[in-house]
């Protein structure tokens, strides 16, 4: 099969192609060989690695539990329990996340009940924003 250049291996993966420079900057993608004219040559390997991460990320795991789970998917090192810590400890985060907005919901749809739309000297959305959080 012929290597991919950096733009069909982003295409291939459905990132932008600075994305696939920034991970190889930060070495969560490897180097890919280079031809004879010091062009990138990728291979299928590089695609899925990439499309991997591209869907981590979607799902919001941080870049370092990303490394972690790529350290842990080669062959060597599957470790089931290890996996399964890093996907608990996302879902405990993605949980507080959902209870926040929930939080958010319920005040943005209160205060938002409060707001006839009429040109007023005062607006309730514009008070709740002005009005400092409580813990």
């Amino acid at each position: 099969m012929q290597p991919l250049t950096i733009g069909r291996l982003a295409a291939a993966a459905g990132v932008n192609l600075e994305t696939v420079r920034y991970y190889e900057r930060i070495e969560l993608m490897p180097q890919p060989a280079r031809t004879a004219s010091g062009r990138r040559a990728y291979e299928q390997a590089h695609v899925r690695r990439l499309a991997f991460i591209r869907r981590a990320r979607e799902l919001g795991f941080s870049i370092e539990d990303i490394r972690a789970l790529l350290a842990l998917a080669e062959p060597s090192r599957v470790s089931c329990v290890d996996v399964r810590e890093i996907a608990r400890t996302h879902l405990d985060e993605v949980r507080a996340k959902l209870a926040d907005l929930a939080r958010l919901e319920g005040i943005l749809a209160a205060t938002i009940a409060q707001c006839s739309g009429d040109p007023a000297p005062s607006c309730p959305v514009l008070d709740m924003l002005a009005t400092p959080a409580r813990a």
